[in-house]
């Protein structure tokens, strides 16, 4: 398990800039029967370890003046839309023995025949996938093998994941995960938004004329 180190944090609200300026990232730990407690890491050693672990691998936090290192999820973090820096991060401190539910990220692997062979476009339905564990064998991403699709008519479910046997899925078995479209689907796809603007552009045109016609019969 990656440790990881934090201090706790003396500055609140606005100040937090200070932090931020000096390298550090406002954080705040919680969980069921306990005392949540804000502390601050450092953002280097915090982006070293976010892209180990994501937000389902469990992390040993170590807070400075604690004798026992805390099991935690990385449970939401916050960044800047501008500069894409860490301005927050949430952990859970999460029990051993109690399982959690979270969103795996899915991975895809391989090359589909469908995509090389046949010029298909790869259809990714579901981006992640909801399961429950205990906290210990929450896997960081779920592998989606692709090469298994040859056709446009193959698809990969759910039920057909390869799953860690301690993980529970809560997604429907019967829900696809990723399919391929023929060429000529897409191109539909992409040209219905232009022809409901014909349309509409149509619509708007005849009315004007009725329009013009009224005007002139009153005349």
């Amino acid at each position: 398990m990656i440790s990881l180190s934090a201090k706790i944090r003396k500055v609140f609200g606005k100040k937090t800039k200070l932090l931020k300026k000096t390298g550090k990232i406002p954080a705040i730990v919680y969980g069921p029967g306990v005392k949540n407690v804000l502390l601050e890491v450092n953002e280097q050693d915090f982006q070293k370890v976010f892209e180990k672990t994501g937000e389902n691998s469990l992390v040993e936090l170590e807070i400075e003046g604690e004798k026992e290192k805390r099991p935690v999820l990385i449970h939401e973090i916050q960044k800047n839309p501008v500069t894409d820096r860490f301005i927050h991060v949430d952990f859970f401190q999460a029990s051993l023995k109690e399982e959690v539910e979270v969103k795996v990220p899915l991975a895809l692997e391989g090359i589909s025949l469908a995509v090389k062979d046949l010029g298909g476009t790869l259809v990714k339905n579901i981006s992640e996938l909801e399961i429950k564990s205990l906290p210990q064998n929450l896997p960081r991403e779920i592998k989606v093998f692709i090469d298994k699709l040859d056709t446009f008519e193959d698809h990969i479910l759910v039920k057909d994941l390869d799953l860690p046997k301690d993980v529970k899925v809560l997604n429907r078995a019967d829900e696809i995960v990723v399919s391929v479209a023929p060429p000529s689907k897409i191109e539909e796809e992409l040209e219905k938004p232009i022809e409901e603007k014909v349309e509409e552009v149509e619509k708007v045109e005849k009315k004007e004329k009725k329009e013009e016609i009224i005007e002139e019969e009153k005349k």
